[in-house]
C-alpha cells in the first residue's frame, strides 16, 4: 500500500521530586501551593508531596530563610516563620525551591523575577517564577528520569541572604 508508519519517540519522563514537610507543619500547605507554581509553570517536572525525601522542608525561628541544594533537584529548605511575617510566604517557598530546582538568586529588585527574593521588597508578593525562570528549570530537568543529576553549577550549593534580615529590636 506503500503506507510509512513513524515510530515516535517516547516523551522524556517527567521527573518526581518528592518533598517532606513533616519538620515545618505550618508550612505544608504553602509548600503544596509553592509545588503546584512549579508544576504548571515547568515540564519534566513533577514536584509531589511525602512520596520520598529528595527535599526536605523545615520551619526555622530566626537566621533567615534559605536553601542547601546538595545535588539538582535534591536538598533542604530552611523557612524562618520571622521572616515570613515580613515577607511573603509563598514567594520565599516557591523562591527556595527554586534553588533545589537549578536557579541562583537575582538581586535585581525587579518583583517580576521569582530569584530576585527579598530585594524586591517586603511589598512584593509575586510567587511565579518568569518565562524565563521557569524555561531555565525545564531545560535542567529535560530528559532526567531521577534527582541524581547534577550539571554545571546545578550541584550541591548553599544559598543564603536572599531575605534582608528582620530589623532588631533594641530595648
Amino acid at each position: 500500500l506503500g503506507v510509512t508508519v513513524a515510530n515516535p519517540s517516547p516523551a522524556a519522563a517527567a521527573m518526581t521530586i518528592c518533598y517532606n514537610t513533616s519538620q515545618a507543619p505550618s508550612f505544608a500547605s504553602i509548600a503544596n501551593q509553592a509545588a503546584t507554581i512549579w508544576n504548571n509553570a515547568t515540564t519534566n517536572l513533577t514536584l509531589s508531596p511525602n512520596c520520598g525525601s529528595n527535599l526536605r522542608i523545615y520551619q526555622i525561628t530566626g537566621g533567615g530563610s534559605y536553601a542547601v541544594r546538595t545535588s539538582l533537584g535534591n536538598g533542604r529548605v530552611y523557612i524562618d516563620t520571622q521572616q515570613a511575617q515580613q515577607y511573603s510566604p509563598l514567594r520565599i517557598m516557591t523562591h527556595e525551591i527554586g534553588h533545589i530546582l537549578g536557579l541562583p538568586d537575582n538581586y535585581n529588585g525587579n518583583c517580576a523575577i521569582l530569584m530576585s527574593g527579598g530585594s524586591a521588597g517586603t511589598s512584593c508578593t509575586n510567587p511565579y517564577p518568569s518565562t524565563t525562570e521557569a524555561n531555565r528549570v525545564s531545560n535542567l530537568f529535560a530528559g532526567t528520569r531521577s534527582a541524581e543529576r547534577t550539571s554545571g553549577d546545578t550541584g550541591g550549593a548553599v544559598f543564603r541572604d536572599s531575605w534582608p534580615a528582620a530589623p532588631a529590636t533594641v530595648g
